[in-house]
C-alpha cells in the first residue's frame, strides 16, 4: 500500500509533467523505441498513435489505481504481462514500460522532480515488478 505522501507526490509529479509536456504518449514510445528499436516494427498498423495512447493511457490509469484503492491494478499488470508475453515481449521488458514512463515524467518535471519524488516512483516501480514476475 502507497503511503498518503508517496501518492501525493506521484499524483503531484503526473500533473506537473502534464503540464508542462501535454501529451507525453509520443515522449514515452520515442525513449521507449530508442531503448528498444525493435518494438517500433509491433506498432506498425498504429498510423495515428490511437493503440499507443491508449495502452499508456491503460498504464496510467494503472498507476493511479496500484498508488490509490488498489482494486484493480495488480491484476491488470499480471493478465497484461502474461498478454505481452504472447506478443513476444518478455516480462522484464514489459516492467520496463513503467520505468520508461517514470524517466519521462521525471524529464518533463525538470527541476520540480526531487528525491521524494525518485523515493516514490522507486517504490512503486518495485511494487510494479512484484507483479510482473
Amino acid at each position: 500500500m502507497t503511503s498518503p505522501e508517496d501518492r501525493a507526490l506521484i499524483e503531484r509529479s503526473l500533473e506537473i509533467a502534464a503540464e508542462r509536456g501535454g501529451d507525453l504518449t509520443s515522449a514515452v514510445y520515442a525513449r521507449l523505441f530508442s531503448e528498444r528499436p525493435e518494438l517500433e516494427a509491433m506498432f506498425v498498423m498504429d498510423t495515428d498513435g490511437a493503440v499507443r495512447g491508449e495502452m499508456l493511457s491503460r498504464v496510467f490509469a494503472a498507476i493511479l489505481d496500484l498508488i490509490g484503492d488498489g482494486a484493480y491494478a495488480q491484476n491488470w499488470i499480471r493478465a497484461e504481462a502474461t498478454t505481452h508475453e504472447g506478443y513476444l515481449v518478455p516480462r522484464a521488458d514489459f516492467a520496463r514500460f513503467f520505468e520508461i514512463v517514470a524517466e519521462t515524467v521525471r524529464d518533463a518535471c525538470g527541476a520540480d522532480w526531487d528525491g521524494a519524488m525518485e523515493e516514490a516512483w522507486s517504490d512503486l516501480l518495485l511494487a510494479v515488478r512484484v507483479y510482473v514476475v
